[in-house]
């Protein structure tokens, strides 16, 4: 083990614990800052595309679907929500798997390249059932690449900072949500003073396919993503799964490289890490599904993520509309809507700092009671849009407080072999739940209270609270003890 204590004096054939255990010795990023950036676009553009249609289905509903209203889009918004859902599910159960095979990097252009066809064929599409079926095909690639990217970083980042790292890279989620949704007021509003809307939007009568633009903009920055994840290294602990030890071997010394920049690398400590170096099946489910534990596991964070993306997704892919059936004017529901993304930003940035501060599964109870107290405030501001703004932001900060520390949670719970297909299956059918809460929910809305309505989308994220607190502890432990 001597061999390996230094950055630069390894042994020639160093074993796959020996590796690991350097790996694990690392307190601090060890990849280029621009990975972070890279990994982070691909996040940007994800959540561009899931709240884009918050704004712009209004306008995208009246153009394609005969006799849509920014009154009715409502009952129209959940067939293309759940449809992008079914894509999600059906993606990430047949490409997330194929990243244990073939690996996070290459998979990682794949999906992406996926999801920015789908986007491009959005802004071409000329009837509503075209539409639908590009959501799909854009739900295929995200669906995909939301399990591998946080696999990844949860494989690269250092123990004591892996759900850190997974909320900096959530931090550009947030902005792609807040890039989504004000891009979406901007094209797809008519001018309305502030505020009350945009007084500079430029949708009219001259101009109804800001809708389309949005779209082409999103193909653009898959496009973008694409050409700069070339430059990702592979995950060393998939590589030495597959017996590529001297892949391996060379990535984790290009990591101790800059590690030593900041201080003295402890000593690697040996331990058994006999799951990491266990390459996956031919097929990866069957390592899940034989195993007790994991079927525990996968059980349990399912259900978590289906209940809980039914408070997500009603906000996320729909608040816009929820507001116009509850009477609000489009453009005042889009503004506070597009007030509210602020929230979201907020929310990233500060919780980067502050989440390795509690174990993964009590920022749900917390996300939860922020929504709540947000969905009061809204529901007390009446005709005060300024309390109708921090009672957005509020809802927007509470219903994604939780999602960057479980989907660590998450990446942790399962093997390295596996890990991939794991969170594909419970976040990706998990998404499920955000489709069918849309779909079940939305009828109800426009015959409740504000209150009532906004309390009725909430109460799945107390729901989906409660259940995570049966989840395993994984706060700064070996991935390999966890999940063996």
């Amino acid at each position: 083990m001597a061999a390996s204590m230094g950055t630069g004096a390894v042994s020639a054939s160093p074993t796959g614990p020996q590796i690991i255990a350097r790996l694990e010795r690392l307190e601090v990023w060890s990849l280029s800052y621009l990975f972070i950036g890279i990994i982070g676009l691909g996040f940007l553009f994800t959540f561009y595309d899931i709240f884009d249609i918050n704004v712009s289905f209004i306008q995208t509903c009246i153009e394609l679907n005969k006799g849509c209203t920014p009154e009715t889009a409502l009952e129209a918004l959940p067939l293309p929500v759940l449809l992008n859902l079914a894509g999600y599910v059906l993606g990430t159960l047949v490409l997330s798997p194929i990243a244990d095979r073939i690996g996070r990097r290459n998979m990682l252009m794949i999906t992406m390249l996926v999801t920015g066809l789908g986007s491009l064929y959005n802004a071409l599409v000329g009837d509503y059932v075209n539409f639908n079926i590009a959501r799909i095909v854009t739900g295929i690639g995200i669906g995909a690449d939301l399990a591998i990217v946080n696999t990844y970083i949860n494989e690269v980042a250092p123990r004591p900072a892996r759900a850190k790292f997974t909320t900096i890279i959530f931090i550009m989620s947030a902005l792609g949500a807040f890039f989504g949704i004000w891009l979406g007021l901007f094209l797809t509003t008519p001018p309305t003073p502030w505020p009350l809307g945009l007084p500079f939007a430029v949708a009219g009568p001259s101009f109804e396919t800001g809708w389309r633009w949005m779209y082409g903009i999103g193909a653009l920055l898959a496009v973008i993503a694409v050409l700069l994840r070339i430059e990702l290294p592979e995950s060393p602990r998939w590589l030495i799964g597959q017996g590529r030890l001297g892949d391996a071997d060379r990535v984790v010394r290009d990591m101790e490289s800059r590690a030593a920049k900041h201080g003295p690398l402890a000593e690697p400590v040996a331990s058994d890490v006999q799951g990491a170096i266990t390459p996956p099946s031919p097929i990866p489910y069957r390592d899940l599904f034989t195993s007790p534990l994991y079927v525990r596991r996968m059980v349990l964070l399912f259900c978590i993520w289906f209940i809980g993306y039914i408070t997500v997704y009603s906000f996320a892919s729909g608040f816009t509309a929820v507001l116009s059936a509850l009477q609000y004017p489009p453009p005042e529901a889009g503004v506070i809507a597009a007030v509210g993304t602020l929230g979201f930003v907020a929310e990233a940035a500060i919780m980067s700092a502050i989440v390795e501060k509690l174990e993964r599964r009590y920022w749900l109870p917390i996300g939860a009671a922020v929504t709540i107290i947000g969905s009061l405030v809204v529901a007390a501001a009446g005709t005060n849009i300024w309390l109708s703004f921090l009672g957005a932001i509020l809802i927007f900060a509470g219903f994604n407080l939780w999602v960057s520390p479980t989907y660590a949670l998450t990446a942790e719970s399962f093997p390295t072999r596996a890990r991939t297909t794991g969170f594909a299956i419970v976040d990706g059918a998990g998404h499920i739940g955000g489709g069918i809460g849309v779909m079940v929910i939305a009828p109800f809305l426009p015959h409740l209270s504000v209150l009532w309505a906004l309390l009725l989308i909430s109460v799945f994220l107390v729901i989906a609270a409660v259940l995570v607190q049966f989840t395993p502890h994984t706060r700064n432990r070996h991935l390999d003890h966890i999940s063996p």
